[in-house]
């Protein structure tokens, strides 16, 4: 086995295929990764999220979100180091960007792929994934057990956002007009007169043609 060829860089590489798997399916994530394969990766979310300045001011919306993500000499055998770049308030993401993650945070699972990891740090930011209960911002933990400001999840977006959506080439309009005039009739400027949309799902099969009609028995001649 080479230098190159390790299980740990074939997971290094295996995870960064999923990433790029990942960016396709969304228009929330971004990402940066460096080395080769990637040891570090710069993670950007673009959506809404929550934020407070200080003690003394309101939480407000927060649109973009960055941690980094180191993975060490132990991964995946051991968690990825996570770092929040950007002011958030969560009860699980302390001030100085420190990130719990539940159950993972002591019982690292290696099978946890960095997309998976992804799809956490997201509903994190949105608010469809909190503990106040297990609080690294004791603060952010009492303020969202008893505000009733924000619906949470203050975005409703899943991270593979881009599944599901309806594509628009599968939309087609049609258009009736009036016919071309005759000698009966005279001419006319053509309009509109009836428009439909109709769309062409993927399921959608063309109906088989009608069987032809078996012939009745009058119609059988045998010759001898």
């Amino acid at each position: 086995m080479s230098f190159y060829d390790t299980p740990r860089n074939r997971r290094l590489r295996t995870d960064y295929e999923a990433m790029k798997q990942l960016k396709d399916q969304s228009t929330i994530l971004e990402f940066q990764a460096f080395g080769d394969p990637p040891e570090r990766y710069l993670f950007t979310f673009r959506g809404k999220g929550l934020m407070r300045k200080s003690s003394t001011e309101p939480v407000e919306l927060a649109e973009v979100h960055r941690v980094e993500v180191r993975l060490g000499i132990d991964y995946p055998r051991s968690r990825p180091d996570l770092q929040w770049l950007t002011q958030i308030y969560h009860p699980n993401i302390s001030a100085v960007g420190a990130v719990c993650l539940g159950g993972y945070s002591t019982n690292w699972t290696p099978s946890l792929g960095l997309d998976e990891l992804n799809t956490m740090l997201w509903d994190m930011v949105r608010y469809a994934n909190y503990d106040p209960k297990s609080a690294y911002n004791y603060e952010a933990g009492r303020w969202c057990e008893s505000q009733t400001q924000w619906d949470f999840p203050v975005d409703p977006r899943p991270i593979r956002d881009k599944i599901g959506q309806t594509v628009g080439d599968n939309v087609v309009t049609l258009e009736i007009v009036n016919p071309t005039p005759t000698k009966e009739a005279p001419p006319i400027t053509p309009e509109v007169v009836e428009e439909d949309i109709m769309v062409i799902d993927d399921q959608t099969r063309p109906e088989p043609p009608p069987r032809p009609a078996r012939p009745r028995d009058e119609d059988i001649l045998i010759i001898e």
